[in-house]
């Protein structure tokens, strides 16, 4: 399988522009300013996402296995495409095409450092809507749930000592700042790794030894990474988290994809408020 981070796209790849904003600006109009050549733009509201699911489920619930092959084969993924996932933000919306498509066998990429990284180096970059893709046959595949971790999941392990990751900023992981969450906390025993902190000055992933020096400080080994869990608001920022462990060469941890905007939903789960628990 291709390599987790790769700085640029091999041969053949489908290139895929995955810019997304929480404030609410256009996407699809940033990817038409200006995008690398032959890109194709996806929609993480509406191709990374699922909709009509109950509100614990979160902001960004995973399709159905179905939903998800018809969204990669309408963007010109076949089951033997690889595929190179950037944006603009070092990987913060990226890493969730990567992270889902990698939990499924598939061969697929974040290309380091995004579009900025791109440009400095003097690629070119294209603009206008596009191009549009000729339809792929994607086989559907459900799923792994040992790739992935429920809410009693995230309580359990946090209450053992356990490493859960929240990948939110840390104002947001305090409390200090709700934002579009229906309550102010994190999942109780959390431990706050802002995803923004597996990025260099750069904006490019920082070398692996520094990475696993980063995971290790918040819990998170070899011996233990595929137990732990990542979430953020929406399951979306903690990928991040995830593609930089896998580049960092320990397993990913497990995704529990509700994150905080499905867990704040149930007024029956905790919130706690503050710093968080620490791995001392």
């Amino acid at each position: 399988m291709i390599a987790p981070v790769v700085e640029t796209p091999p041969p053949g790849a489908v290139v895929v522009d995955v810019r997304w904003y929480l404030d609410g600006t256009d996407g699809r109009a940033a990817y038409q300013a200006g995008h690398l050549p032959g890109a194709v733009w996806a929609d993480l509201d509406t191709q990374l996402a699922a909709h009509d699911r109950p509100a614990t489920e979160g902001r960004h619930p995973f399709p159905s296995a179905q939903a998800f092959a018809a969204a990669m084969g309408a963007l010109g993924i076949g089951d033997d495409t690889v595929v190179v996932a950037y944006d603009d933000s070092g990987g913060l919306t990226a890493g969730r095409l990567v992270v889902m498509l990698r939990m499924i066998g598939h061969d697929a990429a974040l290309l380091d450092g995004g579009l900025a990284a791109w440009t400095a180096a003097g690629n070119p970059v294209e603009s206008g809507p596009g191009r549009t893709p000729e339809p792929a046959a994607f086989t559907p595949v459900q799923w792994p749930t040992t790739r992935l971790a429920t809410a009693d999941d995230a309580l359990v392990h946090a209450a053992n000592g356990g490493a859960v990751l929240d990948a939110r900023a840390p104002e947001r992981f305090t409390g200090e700042v709700i934002l579009v969450d229906p309550r102010p906390g994190h999942v109780p025993g959390a431990r706050n790794a802002p995803w923004a902190a597996v990025l260099g000055t750069d904006g490019r992933l920082r070398p692996p030894a520094e990475l696993r020096a980063h995971f290790a400080a918040l819990g998170v080994t070899p011996e233990n990474s595929a137990e732990a869990v990542a979430y953020c608001g929406s399951g979306v920022s903690a990928c991040a988290n995830l593609v930089a462990m896998e580049h960092a060469g320990i397993a990913p941890a497990r995704l529990y994809v509700a994150s905080w905007s499905g867990w704040s939903a149930d007024p029956a789960r905790p919130a706690e408020l503050g710093p968080g628990a620490t791995t001392e």
